[in-house]
């Protein structure tokens, strides 16, 4: 209720508030192909001194508006890298007057009597986030979104598949404008299986607003995908071959059907084949040694379906409707083999030789309908419901056998099978409303997330050659969640400053329930809390080409359904993993302070300060065995410099470099938490040559200094060298790329941790090194109006699917 009467009072402020009378101007700006420029800066200057009267940021439409106090003479100014300057003297004489539209020259230069059109630049640093154009860099031809990720500015990613923005854990996926759903390794896999050619963009957003989620300690990864730009039909086929330790293919068909009123958009592709993985971990626990080294061989089969229709029912509303789903079936065959002896002793006591098959099948559905108004003078009211649906069947059979120092007697043996069966729901309503107050904009909103899950986790004993449901092992765990949400937001700009200031409310009920098939005995974990999260930002416009930022944000991670879920995954008879369901989500504070100049050179300096950090804890169970799992022992603290440049020496030469100096520091009252501080340096180098006859190659690397993961993990150097090339046929329609990843085999991590007596080294990574051959093909209308950015409300939900 007091969520429900908080909403419809920010609602109720906002029509009931009248604009304040001015002198405006309004326009649309266009360029290549007529098409509207969105999130385009517009400068009103001073007729004379050329000083910034007033700014204005394009809409989806292209349009904006400029008020002024008085009625004078202007420069009308618009700077775009890819345009000609557009600089034009207006006279503003009456409250509402309305510009021709304003069409920009494309940039295009003459050489050899070969006329070149400027490209799209790699890298865009904007005000409000950095775009990395997935499409303008060849080396990321036939790669995966996770691979795409590694490469973006800013991002890296540690030995377990966890992405870290900025030295901070905790981005959260979206898939255009939208979270995944997914977390842990189900995101590792579904992002595995999108495909680069499909991919347009991936926009880092380090300081969201109000208006989105507040989970996510380092801010968002939204990942878009390319959309048709004209009306008729449109098409794209690729395909992409990878050759490592195995071979596997990645496939991918889009098609798009856009009228004035109708736009019917679909996209299927599928991925088969194999590669491998390998972790050694040599720890000493009470005074024994235990050197193990595991390989795997995985085999996965995924498809993904992606189905969209949108109703231009006016020029201001928009219906929609959104269908995403994924089939995901994987097998994965390890070999472990364990040595155990005395850590004094050189001679071995035994050896346990474990090889596991495990195997998962996974069924993922997404439904979005939509509802969107927006005109030109700001006004913007969109709705969101959404209902998710995720069921995953796992099974793994792992055979334990202990052999003396020749391994050809065995000592003992423990067979087991795991059934690990998990249903998920999410339910979703989201509505969000904005119009301008005054001379700024205000927007506000509310929200309603609901999930159920549902785990289940047998475990048998092979005896007399049946296999026994071991009662004192398995168990059941249901965990359902409810959030709601309202928020509001105001930005206003006066002259060369603008000002944000946002306030969301997240209120938080769960129920997590453990089920012990050996007693039937319950326990429950109840929690109901309320957060408050401020954002703000003020912004100096000094130029046109410098600008000044300073923000501000509170967020919250919540911990992944499945780090609640207290269920064993065993590695092997002696190694484990479970869930934590007394974890505590952790929270994030985070100050930046940025400076944009000439729209390249971005330089920023941020602090950022975690409470309650999931910590990576691996703790003894009885003499030899161990298991890892999350608490909240430790705090964050986090020193980040961050330097990106792109820079275009020549018209066939460009260069981006992107540089990230931080300070980690990790504390803890627990006595056996050693506190850490780790410094380190990562850094993203390309280099791109466009040589004659549509031919280009592409020299890419990346490098990290030793970092900290989980808080207990130190890791040592890691990185990569790339090479690409890429050749263009029939009149750029036809794309054959060939790209040679991690030449010199630096990905594989290594690193060590220490705590409560355990000490262990570590080392693991898969085939990263290989040769990826591919082709896309588009065809059709190369003018078809774009589909729309469609978003969901199922933000902080999916991306904590495990």
């Amino acid at each position: 209720m007091k969520t429900t009467a908080l909403s419809l009072f920010l609602f109720l402020c906002v029509v009931s508030i009248t604009r304040a009378q001015s002198f405006s101007v309004q326009g649309i700006v266009l360029g290549k192909n007529d098409l509207p420029l969105v999130k385009e800066t517009v400068y009103l200057l001073g007729k004379i001194n050329h000083e910034i009267v007033k700014i204005s940021v394009t809409d989806d439409k292209g349009g904006f508006i400029l008020s002024v106090s008085e009625a004078n003479s202007y420069l009308l100014t618009i700077a775009n890298a890819d345009y000609e300057l557009f600089q034009d003297t207006i006279s503003i004489t009456e409250t509402k007057q309305v510009l021709s539209p304003i069409r920009l020259i494309e940039k295009i230069q003459v050489l050899d009597e070969v006329v070149v059109i400027k490209e799209k630049p790699m890298i865009q640093v904007l005000a409000d986030k950095t775009i990395f154009n997935v499409s303008a860099s060849i080396s990321t031809t036939g790669t995966n979104a996770l691979q795409l990720l590694r490469k973006a500015p800013g991002v890296s990613i540690d030995n377990s598949g966890s992405i870290i923005l900025e030295g901070k854990t905790g981005a959260q996926i979206f898939i255009d404008g939208k979270p995944t759903l997914l977390n842990g390794q189900e995101l590792q896999a579904y992002l595995e299986t999108l495909q680069s050619s499909d991919i347009d963009k991936v926009e880092i957003i380090t300081h969201p607003s109000s208006k989105y989620d507040a989970a996510g300690n380092a801010g968002i990864l939204n990942i878009v995908f390319k959309k048709d730009k004209n009306r008729g039909v449109n098409g794209s086929l690729s395909n992409a071959f990878t050759m490592g330790d195995y071979a596997r293919n990645n496939a991918s068909f889009a098609m798009n059907y856009r009228n004035k009123k109708n736009n019917l958009f679909g996209n299927v592709s599928q991925g088969i084949g194999k590669s491998t993985g390998f972790l050694y971990l040599k720890r000493q626990q009470n005074n024994t040694e235990f050197d193990a080294k595991t390989e795997s061989i995985y085999t996965p089969k995924t498809t993904n379906l992606r189905l969209g229709y949108d109703c231009f029912a006016t020029e201001k509303s928009t219906f929609g409707i959104l269908l995403n789903s994924n089939w995901n079936h994987n097998t994965n065959q390890s070999n472990s083999r364990t040595p155990i002896q005395a850590y004094t002793s050189a001679t071995i006591d035994s050896v346990l030789i474990a090889n596991t098959i495990s195997k998962s099948n996974s069924q993922n559905l997404l439904l979005n309908v939509n509802y969107k108004y927006s005109d030109t003078l700001d006004t913007y009211f969109n709705v969101d419901i959404d209902y998710g649906k995720f069921n995953r069947e796992g099974y793994a059979f792992q055979p334990n056998y202990y052999y003396d120092t020749t391994e050809t007697t065995i000592i003992s043996q423990a067979l087991t099978t795991q059934e690990t069966p998990i249903d998920i729901d999410i339910v979703s309503l989201q509505t969000d409303y904005e119009q301008r107050l005054g001379k700024g904009k205000i927007a506000t909103g509310i929200k309603m997330a609901s999930v159920t899950t549902e785990n289940t986790f047998n475990f048998y004993n092979q005896m007399d050659n049946d296999y026994v449901l071991n009662l004192n092992r398995s168990n059941q765990f249901q965990y359902r969640e409810t959030i709601y949400a309202t928020y509001g937001n105001y930005n206003i700009q006066k002259e060369k400053w603008s000002f944000q200031l946002g306030i969301r409310m997240e209120n938080t009920i769960s129920r997590g329930n453990l089920i012990q098939d050996q007693s039937n005995a319950n326990k429950t974990v109840k929690r109901n809390y309320t957060n408050w999260f401020p954002s703000g930002g003020i912004t100096y416009q000094m130029n046109p080409k410098n600008q000044l930022a300073l923000n501000y944000s509170k967020r919250i991670q919540r911990p992944n359904y499945s780090s609640l879920n207290p269920f064993e995954y065993k590695i092997d008879e002696l190694s484990s993993s479970r869930g934590n369901p007394f974890l505590q989500p952790q929270y994030t504070h985070t100050i930046k302070l940025t400076n944009t100049y000439n729209y390249k050179l971005s330089t920023a300096l941020s602090y950022t300060y975690v409470s309650d950090f999931f910590a990576q804890i691996t703790e003894a169970e009885g003499t030899n065995r161990n298991y890892l799992s999350p608490q909240n022992i430790a705090n964050q603290e986090v020193f980040n410099l961050g330097i990106a440049l792109p820079y275009q020496f020549t018209n066939w030469w460009s260069v981006y470099v992107s540089i990230n100096a931080y300070t980690s520091k990790y504390l803890s009252n627990n006595p056996n938490f050693i506190p850490l501080k780790q410094e380190t340096v990562s850094f993203y180098g390309q280099q791109t040559f466009s040589l004659p006859k549509e031919l280009t190659l592409e020299l890419s690397g990346w490098f990290s200094s030793p970092s900290v993961w989980g808080g207990t993990y130190v890791t040592k150097n890691i990185g990569a060298l790339n090479l690409a090339f890429q050749k263009k046929f029939f009149h750029k329609s036809l794309q054959a790329s060939i790209a040679f990843n991690d030449i010199l085999y630096t990905i594989p991590w290594r690193g060590n941790t220490q705590y409560g007596g355990i000490q262990i080294q570590g080392t693991g990574g898969s085939d990263s090194r290989n040769l990826v051959f591919s082709l896309n093909y588009t065809f059709g209308n190369s003018e078809i109006k774009k589909s729309r950015n469609r978003n969901t409300s199922l933000e902080d939900e999916k991306g904590r699917v495990n």
